[in-house]
C-alpha cells in the first residue's frame, strides 16, 4: 500500500514539477522594521494602492521571479524530494537544473495570461476533482489523503491542487499554441537528413511487421437485453433519485482505464474513440443521460457534463454482456481453421483478415498492426510493448500464431487472434526511402523545438526575471540571468 500512495502522489506532486507558490514571509526583527509611515513599493503585478501603508518584510528562501510567479528554494527541494522518494534516477540532475525546468514553467504560464488564453476554474476544478475521486478509490479515503499530504482539511489541500492545476493547464496550453501550426514539408524532410554527417546518422533498432486476425465471442441477445436492463435501471436510480454518475461508474463500470475518475473523458470530433461513442457524445444536451447504447467494447450510458465549443465533457458507464463458454471455444476453433487454411495456401493472410477479422482497424490493412506512436507500420523490438512482443517473439518468417485469448486492458472484452509478421528489419542506420516516417518525425521534433528555444528566448527579454544571486551561477540553457 505504501508503494501504491507513493505512485498516486507522485502523479500529482509532479504535474507541473515542484510545489507552486507557498510563500512564506518572515518579518525582519523589531529592529529593522521601516517606520509605519515608509511605503514599499509594491511585488510585480500588484497595483500599488498608496492609500494603505506596509512594514517592509524579508522574504527569505527566493530563488526565482518570473513574472507574476515566486519560485521558493522549497520548490526546488521539495521536486528533489519526490524524484528520489519514487526511485528515480537523480545522478544528473541538479537544483540549477530543476530551477531552470520550474522557470519554463512558469514563463508559459505568465505569457499565456498575457496573452489571454484562458483557462476556466470549471475546467480546473473538474481536473482537481477526478484526481481526488482517484487518490481516494486507490488509497482509501480522503482522511488517508490528507494525511499523506499533511493538510489540515480538504479545503486546503484542493486550494493548493487547484494552483498546480491552473499553472500546469497554462503552461501546456502555451506550449501547444507555439507549436500548433507548425508543419514539415516533404523538402524540409529532405534538407533535414541531408544535413546530417553521414558519420552521425541515427541508428534504429531491429524491427517488425505485424498482422493479425481477431475473432470476438458474441453474447447471446438474452445476456445482452440484461445488460440494457441495468444500465436502464442505474440510469433511473440517478435521474429519478439524484444519485451520483461518477459513483455509479466508479461502482459498476468496466473501463478499467477511467473507472476511478467516474468514467470521464473529454470528446472532440477528432478524438480517437469509437464512432458510436462520438455520436452519441454530440447528441446529448448538458446535463441529459444517453438510452443504452451498444458499441464494440459493449454497452454504454454516457452522461453529458459540459459543452466547451467543439469539446464534450461526458462520463460513461460501460458494461459487458456475460459471454458463455461455448461461443469463446467457438471463436478459438474458427481461428485455428482460419490458420490451417492460410498455411496450405487456401487464400493469403490478408484475404482472411478482410473477409474473417471481426477488428475493423485492421481487417482492411490485411490485418496490419499500425503503430500507436506514428501509426508506422514497423515496432522497434526495444519499444515494443511487452505484451505484444512475448506474442510474437519466437514465431519465424512464414509462421502463424496459435490463437492467443486476450483481455482488453481498459475495457475487458475479450478476443481470440493469430498473429503473423510480415516484415523483418535489422538494425541499421538511417535509410531516408526506407526510414521516411521517423525521419520526419525527427525533423518535425527539431523544427518544434527551435520555435520554443526562439520563443523562449523572446519572452525571456520581454518579462521580468530576477535570479537570486546564489543562483546566478547555474549554466541554464535559457539566459534566465540576462547576460
Amino acid at each position: 500500500m505504501k508503494n501504491k500512495i507513493k505512485t498516486v502522489a507522485f502523479a500529482i506532486l509532479m504535474l507541473c514539477m515542484g510545489s507552486v507558490l507557498a510563500q512564506d514571509a518572515a518579518e525582519k526583527p523589531d529592529s529593522q522594521v521601516e517606520p509605519e509611515n515608509q511605503t514599499v513599493a509594491p511585488a510585480q503585478g500588484i497595483r500599488k494602492d498608496t492609500t494603505r501603508q506596509f512594514k517592509r518584510v524579508k522574504l527569505d528562501g527566493i530563488s526565482a521571479v518570473v513574472g507574476d510567479y515566486v519560485i521558493l528554494d522549497s520548490d526546488i527541494e521539495k521536486t528533489l524530494i519526490d524524484l528520489r522518494s519514487q526511485g528515480a534516477s537523480v545522478e544528473d540532475v541538479t537544483p540549477c537544473g530543476l530551477l531552470g525546468k520550474l522557470m519554463e514553467d512558469r514563463l508559459y504560464a505568465h505569457m499565456a495570461i498575457q496573452d489571454s488564453i484562458i483557462i476556466s476554474d470549471d475546467d480546473v476544478h473538474a481536473t482537481s476533482d477526478r484526481q481526488i475521486q482517484s487518490l481516494v478509490a486507490q488509497i482509501g479515503d480522503i482522511k488517508k489523503v490528507l494525511k499523506f499530504y499533511k493538510k489540515e482539511d480538504e479545503k486546503s489541500f484542493r486550494e493548493e491542487l487547484f494552483e498546480i492545476n491552473k499553472l500546469r493547464m497554462l503552461s501546456e496550453r502555451m506550449k501547444s499554441k507555439i507549436v500548433s501550426e507548425i508543419e514539415i514539408t516533404p523538402e524540409e524532410v529532405r534538407q533535414f537528413f541531408s544535413k546530417i554527417p553521414k558519420d552521425e546518422l541515427p541508428q534504429f533498432g531491429a524491427e517488425l511487421e505485424i498482422a493479425q486476425i481477431v475473432k470476438e465471442p458474441k453474447a447471446s441477445e438474452v445476456e445482452k437485453q440484461k445488460v440494457r436492463d441495468k444500465l436502464n435501471a442505474i440510469k433511473a436510480d440517478i435521474e429519478d433519485n439524484g444519485s451520483s454518475f461518477s459513483v455509479k461508474a466508479i461502482l459498476y463500470s468496466k473501463d478499467k482505464g477511467q473507472t476511478a475518475n467516474g468514467g470521464f473523458y473529454r470528446v472532440t470530433k477528432e478524438s480517437q474513440f469509437v464512432k458510436e461513442f462520438k455520436d452519441v457524445a454530440f447528441s446529448l444536451k448538458e446535463g441529459e443521460i444517453s438510452e443504452p447504447f451498444e458499441s464494440s467494447f459493449g454497452f454504454h450510458i454516457m452522461y453529458l457534463d459540459k459543452v466547451r465549443g467543439q469539446e464534450r465533457d461526458v462520463s460513461h458507464i460501460l458494461l459487458h454482456p456475460e459471454i458463455p463458454d461455448s461461443a469463446i471455444e467457438e471463436a478459438k476453433a474458427e481461428l485455428d481453421s482460419i490458420r490451417i487454411k492460410v498455411l496450405n495456401g487456401e487464400f493469403t493472410f490478408a484475404e482472411a483478415a478482410l473477409n474473417f477479422s471481426d477488428e475493423k482497424e485492421t481487417k482492411f490493412d490485411g490485418g496490419r498492426l499500425r503503430n500507436p506512436t506514428n501509426f508506422d507500420s514497423r515496432f522497434e523490438l526495444t519499444r515494443m510493448d511487452p505484451e505484444l512482443y512475448s506474442q510474437v517473439r519466437d514465431l519465424k518468417d512464414n509462421e502463424i500464431s496459435r490463437p492467443i485469448l486476450e483481455e482488453d486492458p481498459r475495457s475487458g472484452a475479450i478476443k481470440y487472434k493469430i498473429l503473423r509478421i510480415t516484415g523483418r528489419y535489422d538494425e541499421h542506420i538511417a535509410d531516408f526511402a526506407k526510414d521516411y516516417i521517423k525521419i520526419q518525425e525527427l525533423a518535425l521534433r527539431e523544427k518544434q523545438f527551435n520555435a520554443i528555444k526562439g520563443w523562449m528566448s523572446e519572452h525571456i527579454e520581454d518579462t521580468y526575471i530576477s535570479v537570486n544571486s546564489g543562483r546566478k551561477d547555474c549554466n541554464f540553457a535559457n539566459n534566465w540571468v540576462k547576460e
